[in-house]
């Protein structure tokens, strides 16, 4: 798990940082936040005592429009963050994570929108002796991804800014572990920024007709594998593969649309059919249903730089064992190492129940 989250981070910042030599300009940001833990599954209401609070330490770089891509999205931001979060839970504990995100500018620059991704320590997992109430988190380790909405304005004074606004933050470990009901905490927030350098360059702007190009539908092949749990805790941890073909259609230089077919080889599913044949549940589970499932997705790729976000939605046509449910989601990113190869990292889930935190590459032709 410790080595697939060190991967991801080194997967995101690559793609951070993959631009054209340049001067670099810089700023600084620090905001604390307060809010409450969202009751998105019942089963940790119990862990719903107090108001998480924390701060949140932001180092980017700004861009002016020099790239193609940078005048497609308003010159963003892109930098890293250091989050720190009390959930004011004894049993939940604290959170100390590290991510990589984008700063997105609307409404002449006063509103941004970020997004971030990366991975988070918690320092009271769950444990069967000493912490069985934590349902939340089974690792000390988390994937974790946080959104700010702000009102935000620049170099007031001597480079000093302020900003506030709302913000969302979700932990999870994709099940790679048993328990997992995850957390989601939304909170308000307010910061002050700080400018590196005096003086900014010009931003170039975004000419017209620059967010065309479409091209004709492509095809490929994707391999997806990783490590889960059932939720039945202890049962243990097992490898999985998923083995895909999709068809897509890039719309313009932002936008895609994929149409995907995909086959699901589990074996902690396989455990859990097994376990609930002899365990006396009399559900009707005899040992012998087939794990496999294949699955239908349709999804939009949404493309910043040679980072992409994904969006999926699937259902499982073929679903011989009832299993969380037969739709299914995911959400995550991709990386284009090259025109044709890519990775991604996903998490496929059933509503709000992750089932696999996926690590995935592809071909595309």
């Amino acid at each position: 798990m410790i080595k697939r989250t060190c991967l991801l981070l080194l997967f995101i910042c690559c793609g951070v940082h993959a631009q054209t030599e340049s001067k670099a300009y810089y700023t600084l940001d620090v905001n604390n936040y307060y809010g409450t833990i969202l009751k998105h599954n019942p089963d940790i209401s119990h862990l719903i005592t107090g108001h998480p609070s924390g701060v949140i330490l932001s180092f980017q770089r700004k861009t002016f429009g020099d790239e193609e891509w940078q005048r497609l999205y308003n010159s963003p931001d892109y930098g890293v963050s250091f989050v720190y979060q009390n959930l004011d839970n004894e049993f939940l504990g604290e959170h100390f994570g590290l991510f990589a995100h984008y700063n997105f500018y609307f409404f002449n620059r006063l509103l941004m929108f970020r997004i971030g991704q990366g991975a988070s320590y918690n320092t009271t997992p769950y444990d069967e002796d000493d912490n069985f109430r934590n349902v939340a988190y089974g690792t000390h380790l988390v994937s974790g991804s946080y959104a700010l909405l702000n009102f935000k304005k620049e170099n007031i004074i001597k480079g000093l800014g302020l900003q506030a606004g709302l913000g969302v933050i979700h932990y999870s470990n994709g099940n790679t572990k048993a328990p997992n009901k995850s957390t989601n905490t939304l909170f308000l927030n307010a910061g002050i920024t700080y400018r590196l350098d005096e003086d900014f360059p010009e931003r170039i702007k975004k000419e017209k007709g620059l967010v065309k190009g479409a091209e004709p539908f492509g095809y490929g092949f994707i391999l997806r594998s990783g490590v889960n749990e059932s939720d039945v805790v202890g049962s243990g941890r097992f490898p999985f593969y998923t083995l895909g073909a999709f068809i897509d259609k890039r719309l313009n230089k932002k936008s895609a649309l994929h149409l995907g077919a995909e086959v699901f080889f589990s074996k902690a599913l396989k455990r859990f059919i097994d376990f609930r044949a002899v365990g006396g549940f009399n559900d009707g589970t005899t040992g012998d249903e087939d794990a496999k499932r294949v699955g239908i997705y349709l999804g939009h790729e949404l493309r910043v730089n040679k980072i992409s976000v994904l969006t999926q939605y699937g259902y499982y046509a073929y679903y011989p064992y009832d299993f969380e449910g037969q739709m299914y989601l995911r959400g995550g990113l991709r990386y284009h190492f090259t025109k044709n190869i890519f990775g991604e990292f996903t998490v496929r889930s059933h509503a709000a129940k992750a089932e696999a935190m996926e690590f995935s590459l592809g071909y595309r032709l």
